[in-house]
């Protein structure tokens, strides 16, 4: 089955990076979901095509390639400065003229959705896939080779070399404020916290972490069974996530 037909957009943030987009227009013109990917990915992949080809049933989808990512501009700094990329992404899903803006963020897009949305506002409904609530969590060894990653020269040319994502040397300064933190910002715009039992990256704390951070309304559905992030994500799943959209823009 064809994926739903996008029309390439490029959008510029706040700070000057040029990030690399696509729009898939649907039915509903009200609703404008932004679709966030997790580290190394992009809107390109096929796992990320196919979910916004089941979201675009529930809204318009505009999925980005964060920075240093694929296409995009500048460097990564896996989840600081990214909440500006969604900021031109919510940005320009206004003027393409939805009314109501939801982000559906996986792994680390779904820690800067959260973030976005508790320091920038301007969303109608948040949902966060497989996320981190917290900085530096090493205890997985998918986690630990992520780290080497960002902090070794080689892990970043290797993940320049392999996955097209450009990582930005040095270490946070400020250290930006968790997700678990940023989500009891997320109110009144209602939050949902999705994770797997099976996650390989980020165990069932995270998710219970930032279930317990974030304030009303807000929903955790805990998934029998579901690894990590859009390679494991089902279209059962994404669209249960488009009908929980869809049931807050009613």
């Amino acid at each position: 089955m064809p994926f739903a037909p996008h029309f390439p957009v490029m959008l510029r943030t706040e700070d000057g990076v040029r990030i690399d987009a696509a729009h898939t227009p649907s039915t509903r013109t009200d609703v404008g979901i932004v679709m966030a990917h997790g580290f190394t990915g992009s809107w390109r992949e096929r796992a990320a095509r196919r979910i916004a080809h089941v979201l675009s049933e529930y809204g318009g989808v505009l999925a980005f390639d964060f920075r240093g990512h694929g296409r995009s501009g500048g460097e990564t700094t896996v989840g600081d400065r990214e909440i500006l990329d969604v900021a031109a992404a919510v940005r320009h899903a206004r003027v393409v003229g939805y009314s109501k803006i939801a982000v559906v963020g996986f792994s680390m897009g779904a820690a800067v959705a959260v973030r976005h949305a508790g320091l920038r506002g301007g969303v109608d409904a948040v949902a966060a896939v497989s996320g981190p609530a917290r900085w530096y969590y090493r205890g997985t060894k998918p986690m630990r080779q992520v780290h080497w990653a960002i902090e070794q020269p080689f892990g970043r040319w290797a993940a320049r070399v392999a996955k097209r994502t450009k990582i930005a040397r040095g270490r946070w300064d400020p250290i930006p404020m968790p997700p678990h933190e940023a989500a009891a910002l997320v109110s009144p715009a209602p939050l949902l916290i999705v994770h797997g039992d099976a996650d390989m990256f980020f165990p069932l704390d995270h998710a219970h972490q930032l279930y317990d951070g974030a304030r009303e309304p807000k929903e955790l559905w805990i998934e029998s069974g579901y690894g990590h992030a859009e390679s494991a994500a089902s279209p059962e799943l994404i669209r249960r996530i488009g009908k929980w959209i869809s049931s807050n823009f009613s």
